[in-house]
């Protein structure tokens, strides 16, 4: 192991350096044994990684997924961006455990590591963890963009969300056209056949009541109809309610709520999925929203929307703007 790990870094200017962290976005590789891949152990985790991405039109799966046994992991294998370390002992655990480590092998890599007794109890716990070990890949992906983001963005959306809303708000480079309204601002990359869109617009917070879902599910739709019509008078942005999902998530440790689902033009062949954040300006006591959505036909969307979603994490609303941005994820953390 020593030698793997002197192997994996270079010489520069005398020190030794860590090379960065290789793969794509939400692209996971398993380090298990081909035999307990193969079998109800394995298969379990690959369910849970193999899970559809909710909010979508069409099914699309949630990572790529890759596997090694550890005996070949080798020299590029292990700069991997996002690694799952699988060991099945019963001699050194005695219970089924997660636990996270960081840039380990590589610059801005993640490793979580998943230590069990037993094949069968690993088996149960990676099923009943699901949702954690997902969520865990997505955040540490939407950090990554937050990063990217504050080097590389719109300036374009920033300036203009400053002007309107006194937030700021750091959105893909991409996004370079736009339309102005009465609280409201939509900025696009105007790409027919693959358009993302942001929307930030606010409305006078009233009390708990504004935060539930059919509250929230009215509000877009009357400020989408609005300020986004469709070429004639009778269409106009809405919300696909049946296949929209709200719920109460935080952000930069604040409460907010989170809408994912389905939008279509009424009366008119277009539509797809969207993302959004209702947050609390408590300064201004108002309700802030910021929105991704994507219009492409025919296309996949999983990384047109992963995209959109991280940026909503950017925003900062005014009692924030002094803070660091990103999703907060802790380190080390063992379950």
């Amino acid at each position: 192991m020593w030698l793997m790990l002197l192997l994996l870094v270079s010489c520069k200017n005398g020190r030794f350096a860590t090379p960065t962290a290789s793969g794509r976005p939400y692209e996971v590789l398993v380090v298990m044994d081909k035999e307990s891949w193969e079998a109800p152990e394995g298969r379990a985790l690959f369910q849970v990684l193999d899970t559809d991405i909710p909010g979508l039109p069409q099914p699309e799966r949630s990572f790529h997924i890759s596997q090694v046994g550890p005996k070949d992991m080798n020299r590029t294998l292990y700069v991997f961006r996002n690694i799952i370390e699988v060991n099945i002992d019963p001699y050194q655990f005695t219970t089924t455990r997660m636990k996270f480590v960081r840039n380990v092998y590589a610059s801005g890599q993640v490793i979580l590591r998943i230590n069990s007794p037993s094949r069968e109890e690993f088996a149960t716990y990676v099923t009943e963890h699901g949702q954690d070990i997902i969520d865990f890949f997505t955040k540490m992906e939407i950090n990554r963009l937050c990063k990217d983001l504050t080097q590389r963005y719109s300036k374009l959306t920033y300036d203009l969300v400053k002007e309107i809303f006194g937030c700021e708000l750091r959105a893909p480079e991409e996004l370079k056209n736009y339309k102005k309204g009465t609280d409201f601002v939509w900025v696009t990359n105007n790409t027919p056949s693959g358009q993302v869109c942001m929307v930030v617009y606010s409305y006078p917070y009233e009390g708990p009541e504004t935060f539930n879902k059919q509250y929230i599910l009215h509000k877009r739709d009357s400020v989408m109809q609005h300020n986004l019509p469709g070429s004639e008078p009778d269409m106009y942005v809405q919300t696909d309610t049946m296949f929209t999902e709200v719920k109460p998530i935080a952000v930069h440790h604040k409460y907010a709520m989170e809408a994912r689902g389905l939008w279509f033009m009424r009366n008119d062949a277009m539509g797809g999925p969207f993302v959004s954040h209702s947050r609390v300006d408590t300064e201004n006591n108002r309700v802030v929203v910021v929105e991704g959505f994507v219009f492409a036909p025919e296309k996949m969307k999983r990384g047109l929307m992963r995209r959109m979603e991280g940026a909503l994490y950017m925003l900062l609303l005014p009692e924030e703007q002094q803070s660091e941005v990103g999703t907060d994820v802790e380190e080390d953390n063992e379950k």
